[in-house]
């Protein structure tokens, strides 16, 4: 049940704002009530916790699994990239929530977070080094930019692309 209360709370909640979300609007979003709720969850923040939580573990779960090997770096790339694009199908509102509220989280929490996110960048700028020692070998700054310049495609994608496709999400990571 916690995982349906997470799961299922409605777009109207991110469009509102996370924060300014009541428990009760959430509950009747999720067709439960707020009792129930809060037999799962103690506070908004542990919802907004698990939710945040629930996500990206499994995002970082599925991307440091593709190990690459096999693959010359451009497939890599590209096999991480398609990955993060899928996995992204249908999560708009958690990306919502995530830019929108994760700063109302307790520092702690945040920082579990933030590892998720550094095991990713950490990966993907692994892959990119391996396609272009000669540009990165002695620029980490560059490395870096050009790593979340990557992850900022990734991730805006969903504000300007609305074909939830497989085939739209598969020809942009061809792009990438």
């Amino acid at each position: 049940m916690a995982r349906t209360i997470a799961k299922d709370h409605d777009e109207k909640r991110a469009e509102q704002g996370f924060d300014r979300a009541s428990m009760s609007q959430l509950a009747t979003a999720c067709g439960i009530s707020k009792a129930n709720i809060y037999h799962y969850y103690d506070s908004k923040d542990a919802l907004l916790f698990d939710i945040l939580d629930s996500h990206l573990s499994a995002l970082r779960d599925e991307i440091v699994a593709i190990d690459g090997q096999g693959l010359d770096p451009e497939a890599h790339l590209h096999a991480v990239v398609l990955a993060v694009l899928m996995s992204y199908r249908g999560a708009d509102e958690k990306h919502r929530i995530q830019d929108a509220a994760l700063a109302a989280l307790p520092e702690e929490q945040r920082n579990v977070l933030r590892d998720y996110q550094r095991e990713m960048v950490a990966h993907l700028a692994a892959i990119m080094h391996r396609l272009a020692p000669q540009v990165f070998d002695d620029d980490r700054k560059k490395l870096r930019a050009a790593t979340m310049s990557v992850f900022g495609m990734l991730n805006w994608f969903y504000k300007w692309n609305h074909d939830e496709s497989e085939a739209a999400r598969a020809d942009y990571a061809r792009l990438v």
